[in-house]
């Protein structure tokens, strides 16, 4: 898997360039299909970040990244 680093994630935050990605325990997903995260913002939540602290206080589980592809590694 590749490795990318917080500024390369945070370029894929869906207003620089058309990836919407987001991170959570250490491997960046592509949630660009995701109509919730259209213009890279999910409710309060910006894309290109790493989302793993904030998950605690979201509506859902861990499990939602099973719908998204794993493209890489956080470094």
């Amino acid at each position: 898997m590749k490795h990318y680093t917080k500024q390369q994630l945070a370029l894929r935050n869906g207003q620089d360039r058309p990836e919407i990605w987001v991170a959570y325990k250490g491997i960046i997903y592509d949630v660009s299909i995701s109509k919730l995260w259209k213009k890279g913002m999910h409710y309060e939540h910006w894309a290109g970040q790493d989302l793993t602290d904030e998950l605690a206080d979201a509506p859902h589980t861990e499990k939602v990244f099973e719908k998204f592809m794993a493209i890489g590694q956080l470094t």
